[in-house]
């Protein structure tokens, strides 16, 4: 992913950036940086990046190895375990398991990362597709392709059987035009409302005639295509699927809403201005839309780094408690990935079940009371040991002690903020606690359900 070429549009806005007395490379920062490029991090890999500092730092998130320290030794059989049986068994339950032990344990944070973005932006539900392993090859495509050029991303989906049958692709026939997938395509997927006519919508519904599943493959079938002349945002010709793909590329507004989604994940509102945003997506236009290129642009700038950045963003379901299970170090022997991925589902982010066509709204709407009473609960869950299997309540004494600190709370502290704790925490631990491991747990809880630990 790393491409470091000569100066070219979308740089000079985003000036790299360099530690100094006003931002230095400390632990808060590189706290900041594993819990927005990933998750977050064990103690020993945030003193390590601590040490390195942030070139070698962030070039280990780029190469896809940033966490490659803790992954279990068996990870690929396993992970391939999970997902074979959850096609075998036609599993909702046991796919979610896969992603989530994949989210959890997998060495490439940054990855997981983007393939939860894309499986946002092209948000497709099982509920209707109802088959696990046409969702597995779809996340699959995400994670192959999803740090690449946005076009080759774009071809694979228009061409992936769980997003076809998710946008009624097959009853879209010559003929009988059906306008789902065109309008997603370019509502959601390219350029965004305001940038097309419902004429273009007709148009490209029927450049789009044609495609199918048959047997859990994507099919053309060319009886069923309409190869008349058609006009699509100004070009008219006798327009199929990878004409319509080349027509939105091109088109200035689909840099623009792709600056938008990855700002989104790394930035929060209002870092990035309007002439940084107009300055990627200058530079994305200019890079054939790589993906890479965007993200490693703001992951190396000045402006991620920046004081208001860093714990500017609300966490999502997966990243809190995914965060968790990494920052402590909870081995895979005692993590149910089911049970996780079901603390995700009823704080809100149900994997693989997005509410509909535009996804997760995030943001805000993380912390509604229902999802706000859900994260309270998995903390005690968590801190009390009933999210694991069998159930064994975490040694935060013992681990806090391991790395060389006697103190719980400046522990978890520094490994989930980066910084001392708050005062409210400090308050909570003069308070009598004869059992010191018992305090340290209940310590835990604390800080996970606090609005220090909700914000990344």
């Amino acid at each position: 992913m790393r491409r470091r070429t000569t100066r070219r549009t979308g740089e000079a806005h985003w000036a790299a950036y360099v530690p100094n007395d006003a931002a230095p490379w400390d632990l808060r920062r590189v706290v900041h940086l594993h819990r927005r490029a990933g998750f977050a991090a064990s103690w020993d890999v945030l003193q390590r990046d601590l040490k390195e500092g942030p070139e070698p730092s962030i070039e280990r998130f780029l190469k896809g190895d940033s966490c490659s320290r803790h992954v279990p030794r068996r990870f690929e059989a396993t992970a391939a375990a999970l997902a074979e049986s959850a096609e075998i068994e036609r599993s909702p339950l046991r796919l979610k398991a896969w992603w989530t032990y994949r989210l959890a344990f997998g060495p490439d944070p940054l990855g997981e990362r983007l393939a939860l973005l894309w499986h946002n932006h092209f948000a497709t539900s099982n509920l209707k597709v109802d088959d696990p392993a046409l969702m597995r090859r779809q996340n699959d495509l995400f994670r192959r392709h999803g740090r690449g050029p946005f076009g080759t991303l774009l071809a694979a989906l228009l061409r992936d059987p769980a997003l076809l049958i998710w946008l009624d692709a097959p009853e879209n026939r010559k003929g009988r035009p059906n306008e789902n997938l065109a309008r997603e395509l370019m509502e959601l997927f390219t350029l965004g409302v305001g940038h097309y006519t419902e004429a273009d919508v007709k148009a490209a519904a029927r450049a789009l005639t044609g495609q199918t599943v048959v047997e859990g493959e994507y099919r053309f079938t060319v009886v069923d295509h309409d190869a008349g002349s058609k006009t699509i945002l100004g070009r008219s010709g006798p327009l199929a699927g990878d004409g319509l793909i080349a027509l939105l590329l091109e088109h200035p507004a689909t840099a623009d809403r792709l600056v938008w989604r990855i700002c989104d994940l790394f930035l929060g509102e209002g870092i990035a201005g309007e002439a940084e945003r107009s300055a990627l997506a200058s530079g994305l236009r200019e890079r054939d839309l790589d993906l890479g290129w965007a993200v490693e642009t703001i992951l190396r700038s000045a402006t991620f780094f920046r004081d208001e950045n860093i714990r500017s963003k609300v966490l999502g379901p997966v990243q809190l408690i995914v965060g968790a299970i990494r920052a402590l170090e909870l081995p895979p022997k005692a993590v149910n990935p089911q049970v996780l991925a079901a603390w995700m589902a009823a704080m809100g982010q149900d994997l693989f079940c997005p509410p509909n066509v535009g996804g997760w709204a995030g943001g805000r709407f993380w912390l509604s009371a229902r999802e706000a009473i859900a994260r309270i609960n998995f903390a005690r869950t968590l801190a009390a040991g009933d999210a694991t299997a069998p159930p064994s309540a975490p040694d935060v004494l013992a681990l806090a002690e391991r790395h060389g600190c006697g103190d719980p709370s400046l522990f978890l502290s520094e490994l989930l903020l980066g910084a001392p704790p708050p005062p409210a925490w400090r308050a909570r631990d003069a308070m009598n606690e004869p059992d010191r491991a018992e305090a340290a747990r209940r310590t835990l809880a604390r800080a996970l359900a606090s609005a220090e630990c909700q914000l990344t």
